[in-house]
């Protein structure tokens, strides 16, 4: 994913979660698609645009993952 150019709407839009309703929950399940890796090699995944990282997880995969922690800017998910 590049982040040159003039895209900057989608940044805003992650962005834009601040302190109101995020759209993940703490313990709840989601099946995701695990779209790139991290610079720490945790996949990423995105619900409604919401930025989750998932130890372990590969670019390309399908999952279900649970969330184990959710702050004001991402998540942390685990596998099921």
């Amino acid at each position: 994913m590049s982040y040159s150019g003039n895209n900057d709407s989608g940044r805003e839009d992650r962005r834009s979660f601040g302190t109101g309703p995020k759209p993940v929950e703490m313990g709840k399940e989601y099946e995701v698609e695990i779209s790139e890796i991290s610079r720490r090699g945790d996949g990423i995944a995105r619900v409604q645009g919401f930025v989750i990282f998932v130890a372990g997880a590969k670019a390309g995969q399908k999952t279900k993952i649970r969330i184990t922690s959710v702050g004001d800017r991402f998540a942390k998910g685990e596998v099921v």
